[in-house]
């Protein structure tokens, strides 16, 4: 499948997060596709690299809860590339528990992941951005964030990514004027190992498809493409958006 979009990525650096697999996987390979040099960032050393060998691309393993971390990544990169023009921010972790039962220790660890060190993210690649007066950021937010779930439990989840939305919205309208644009996506049921776990549980299977219009979980590269087109040139008067890609959960 091709990814073209309408303008080319043509030696822009791209940093994704969450790249070793699934939708960050996927988005890397679309991005390369269209002329991006792609630096893949993920705590999982061993799926990191596997996935950099198979793009010819760089790994650098981080932990994004760790601010110091993230300023490290974002002054390596600009050190090895001199700027930073893309920042796919996507790792994200899912935690389903009864909110009654949930533990601070699980509530911390969905909101660390999931919107604090997106924060971090933004925040340094954004330095980067708004020196050289241009670049993308976007976020991978969920459908979660603008309904909630059902049969699962997950509102750390939930909460979270209803945080990346506003988070994005947020720094759109501070850096509109200085050339950096930040967006949001929110996928719904993608196949991805997420989901792939919960579609194993047969009653929530049936409500994720009952309530999905299309009837089917989407594709990873459905929301690739989706993330190229925020990526280049070609959607330039899009800022603090978030563009749901869900077959439809969330007009129902």
């Amino acid at each position: 499948m091709s990814y073209s979009p309408l303008t080319p990525l043509d030696g822009r650096v791209a940093i994704v997060t969450g790249g070793a697999r699934g939708i960050g996987l996927e988005t890397a390979r679309a991005l390369q596709e269209n002329g991006a040099k792609i630096v893949i960032v993920d705590i999982n050393a061993e799926a990191g690299e596997q996935a950099a060998k198979e793009l010819d691309s760089d790994f650098i393993r981080t932990d994004l809860t760790r601010s110091h971390e993230v300023n490290k990544l974002a002054d390596g990169v600009r050190s090895k590339y001199g700027r930073i023009d893309i920042a796919f921010n996507n790792a994200g972790i899912a935690v389903n528990t009864p909110s009654e039962t949930c533990s601070d220790e699980d509530w911390h660890k969905v909101i660390n992941v999931n919107l604090h060190a997106v924060f971090y993210c933004c925040r340094e690649f954004g330095k980067v951005m708004l020196e050289q007066g241009k670049g993308s950021i976007i976020n991978t937010a969920s459908m979660s964030g603008i309904i909630s779930n059902t049969p699962q439990p997950q509102s750390a989840y939930n909460a979270s990514k209803a945080g990346v939305i506003m988070l994005t919205k947020s720094l759109a309208g501070e850096w509109a004027k200085r050339g950096v644009r930040v967006n949001s996506i929110s996928p719904g049921y993608i196949g991805t190992e997420m989901t792939k776990a919960g579609m194993s549980n047969a009653e929530w299977q049936a409500d994720w498809l009952k309530f999905t219009p299309m009837g089917r979980v989407g594709e990873t590269r459905e929301v690739a493409t989706a993330v190229v087109y925020l990526a280049s040139d070609a959607s330039s008067y899009f800022t603090g958006s978030n563009l749901v890609v869900d077959g439809g959960y969330t007009c129902w």
